[in-house]
Formats: structure tokens, C-alpha cells, sequence
């Protein structure tokens, strides 16, 4: 086949069904403007497979399937991470003797200008003294990406905190 003939057969498949299999996204994950995005992944995805795909029995089940493993991961991801959201909010802050409000402020603030993995790790390592291994376990990552993560966040504290704040961070883990 021709590269033109494919892709008008593929343009053609995607006009067809591009309707329905957003349809069928939305009700999968519930969010109209998600499921046409997931729709079009679809898409894509089968457009990279188009070989494959054509010799596909019933395409339209391929298609399908190809979509809802997209919504499954989709949904996977967002369980996922509102888990980390909430573990990482969860914590009721405990009340320490006169602690250093703007110290605790500033490192709030840098924490948050963190991305989230980083962020998360560098909480669960050095405020929860949690292992690499519980940090991964809570996160669902590697330890492997645990380490690096932490590594990274450290260093970006370390700027924008200034190195003997983060290394006062990093010890106040080891004196509670």
C-alpha cells in the first residue's frame, strides 16, 4: 500500500469513528474535554500501529480497546495521584515549641516550587524520615527514581534556600 493510500484510509477511519470513540471516552472517565483529548491519543496511537491495525479482525475493537487501556492508565494515574496528593497533605502539622515561623514559611514556600515528585520525596524522606524503599512504596515509583528525585529537590532548595538552610532542613530530620 501506498503511503497516500494509507493515510486516506486512515483520515477515512477517523472520520467515521472519531465521534464515537469520543463518546465512548466520556463515558469510560466521565470529562468531555479529556475524552476528546484521549480520543485523538487513540488515534495517534492507531495511526503509529496502522500496519498492524489494518489487519486487525474487527477494527473497530481494536480501536476500542486501544481506547480504553488509554482511559484505564488515565484513571489509574489520577487514583494515583490524588493517593499522593492526600498522603502528602494529610499530615496535621504537630505543634512544636517556639518554632521559627518564617524559617518554617520560607521552606513551605520552596517546597512548593518544587514539582511534585521531588517534593513529594524530599517530605517523606527528610520530614517523615520515611526509607527509600517506604518512599517508593508510597509514591509507586522506583527507589532508583526515589534517590534521584530526592538528590534533585535537595539541590533546588539548596538554591533557592541557600545551602545552609537546606543542610539545616536535612538535619533537622536526624535531630527531632
Amino acid at each position: 500500500m501506498l503511503p497516500d493510500d494509507a493515510s486516506e484510509e486512515f483520515h477515512d477511519f477517523f472520520e467515521r469513528h472519531y465521534a464515537e470513540l469520543a463518546r465512548f471516552a466520556h463515558l469510560l472517565i466521565g470529562e468531555a474535554d479529556a475524552a476528546d483529548d484521549l480520543a485523538a491519543d487513540a488515534l495517534v496511537t492507531i495511526w503509529q500501529r496502522w500496519d498492524r491495525f489494518r489487519r486487525a479482525d474487527h477494527p473497530r475493537a481494536y480501536a476500542r480497546g486501544v481506547l480504553a487501556n488509554m482511559a484505564r492508565e488515565r484513571l489509574r494515574s489520577t487514583v494515583r495521584e490524588r493517593r499522593r496528593i492526600t498522603l502528602f497533605w494529610s499530615r496535621v502539622p504537630e505543634r512544636t515549641d517556639g518554632p521559627d515561623v518564617a524559617a518554617v514559611l520560607d521552606v513551605r514556600t520552596a517546597l512548593t516550587r518544587l514539582p511534585f515528585r521531588r517534593r513529594a520525596c524530599v517530605v517523606l524522606r527528610h520530614a517523615f524520615d520515611l526509607s527509600e524503599k517506604d518512599t517508593a512504596m508510597a509514591l509507586g515509583i522506583s527507589v532508583g527514581t526515589v534517590k534521584s528525585q530526592t538528590s534533585k529537590g535537595l539541590a533546588e532548595l539548596e538554591r533557592i534556600l541557600g545551602v545552609r538552610s537546606a543542610e539545616a532542613l536535612v538535619a533537622g530530620r536526624r535531630n527531632p
